[in-house]
């Protein structure tokens, strides 16, 4: 089964505590959990095309094995990929994907900061 951009938002706003803003613009959906970044999503030729986080030591597998997951698009290439959304990569990678750049931010902040968005889920 294909991820589409529609899939990609349903999955990305199905997340506790997730915010969809637009702060480059009209044109770039942006995904935050607790004000923390964790996702876009754009359209290049009708085409999705969504930034994740990930872990930069798997990154260079990821974009070896599928030609739609490429290094971070006016991201941070270390750190991010950018997955085209063409239908060619399977859905449980890119659910997996998801997970796996909400989880990093969630990680990344204060025990304060991950108790409050306990609370606030």
């Amino acid at each position: 089964m294909s991820f589409l951009a529609d899939d990609a938002q349903a999955s990305l706003l199905s997340k506790a505590v997730v915010t969809e803003e637009t702060p480059f613009g009209p044109d770039v959906l942006v995904y935050k959990v607790a004000g923390k970044m964790f996702a876009t999503l754009g359209f290049e030729d009708e085409v999705g095309r969504m930034n994740l986080k990930y872990d930069p030591e798997r990154s260079p597998e990821l974009r070896d094995e599928f030609e739609a997951i490429l290094p971070g698009w006016h991201m941070n290439k270390k750190h991010w990929n950018t997955l085209v959304l063409d239908g060619s990569l399977p859905a449980a990678l890119v659910s997996e994907l998801i997970e796996h750049s909400y989880e990093l931010v969630i990680k990344g902040m204060t025990k304060a900061q991950r108790e409050l968005l306990n609370d606030a889920s």
